[in-house]
Order: C-alpha cells, then structure tokens, then sequence
C-alpha cells in the first residue's frame, strides 16, 4: 500500500543497525529507545504505558491460554464445546467493540481501560471457583468485556504521544511489548497450573491484575486529566 506520511515528515537514521538492536532487545523496548525526540516527561508516560500493557497481556493471554485446560478438567468440554466457546467470547467481543468501545469520547481511554481490568479481576476470581457452566460463562462474558475495552483503549492512549515521524516507532515497539508478553505468559500460566493447580493460578492471576490497574490509575499527565 502507498506510504501515508510525507517523505519530508519521516525519520532518517543513518545508523540502522543500532536500531535493529534496539528493537530486538527487550530492555530497549520497555524503555522505548528508539524513539528520540519525546520530552522526558513524555517519555515516562510512554514508558509507563507500554510497561502496564506489557503486564495486562502478560497476565491475561497466560490465563487465556489455559482456559481450555480448565474446561475440559472441570467440566470434560469436548473440542467442539471448545469451540463453541472461544465462538461466545468472539461475539460477545465483537459485540462490545462495535456497540461500545468504538463510542467512547475521546479522553476517556484511561479510566475506561481501568474499568475494565476492574471487571476482569473478579472474572478470574470466579473461574478458579466456578462449578457449574452457569458461573463459567458469566465469567467468560466479563473476560470478553474486558478483552474488547483494555487493549483498544491504551492503544488510543499511546497513540496520542510523539509526532508525525515518530508515532509509528512508538505503535510498533507497543505491539512488540504485547507480542513478548504474549510469548512468555502462556509459558509462566501453564506452569502454574499443572505444578499448583487451577484455583491457584487463576486467583493468583486475578490478583496480580492489580498492579495494571494501580500503575494505570496513577498515570499522570493526560491520563490523569479523565479522571
């Protein structure tokens, strides 16, 4: 597709190396190296932001990922009631992103992705007790809301940061965050729940979605103006 900004607005480097190493080493990612011309303060909050997504995903694709190890212990779900599912929480988000979350006036991103790790912390709550498939998918339908609010709305959040030759760079490295996170959390969920157990991981992941939601609420600068 035909390139959409300017040729006179684009960043030229002449050390493209450096930034090949930039954007593979995860230090330099959390710290949003490659992006140059922010203000410090900018910075910081760019920073945090990228550093709360990368813990919501963490958490979230871990326990996602075991789902259907849940469903099929608890409840001997076969892979077509898998299937059916994974379909529910598609709707439901699909549902929410196209009736809501695409309706939510600008400034709102912060307080709106707040609420919705709100929603989902007593979601994992609920399935690391849930006995009944009544339960299962109340919870499921809180996941689904959280999963179609947390992530568009801090993708709008960061996208508000550096300019027209930057803006790129900072919404690549923010993805590159969600894409490690979404590596390396299956792999620390699993191994919870197979040595400690269902309630375990899934309360323990529950709980830790408090630290998203406490760096998130405290995020100053245009963050803080929603509240």
């Amino acid at each position: 597709m035909k390139e959409t900004l300017p040729e006179t607005k684009r960043m030229h480097s002449k050390n493209f190396l450096a930034h090949c190493v930039e954007y593979i080493n995860p230090l330099s990612l959390f710290r949003f190296s490659s992006v140059q011309q922010l203000s410090s303060q900018d910075s910081r909050k760019v920073q945090s932001i990228g550093a709360i997504y990368f813990t919501y995903l963490f958490i979230y694709s871990g326990l996602e990922f075991t789902l259907p190890f849940l469903m099929h212990n608890r409840f001997d779900y076969s892979s077509m009631q898998q299937g059916k599912m994974f379909f529910f929480i598609g709707t439901v988000m699909a549902l929410v992103q196209g009736g809501y979350t695409r309706r939510i006036p600008s400034g709102k991103e912060s307080k709106t992705a707040a609420n919705g790790l709100l929603v989902l912390i007593p979601a994992f709550l609920l399935m690391a007790i849930a006995t009944n498939t009544l339960l299962m998918y109340l919870s499921l339908t809180m996941f689904s809301f959280a999963s179609a609010t947390v992530v568009p709305c801090l993708t709008t959040l960061i996208s508000t940061y550096g300019g027209d030759d930057e803006k790129g760079t900072i919404m690549g490295i923010f993805r590159s965050l969600g894409a490690l996170a979404r590596a390396v959390g299956p792999v620390v969920a699993s191994t919870v729940y197979w040595c400690s157990g269902a309630h375990v991981c899934y309360i323990l992941g529950g709980i830790s979605l408090l630290m998203p939601l406490t760096y998130l609420r405290r995020l100053p600068g245009k963050a803080a103006k929603e509240q």
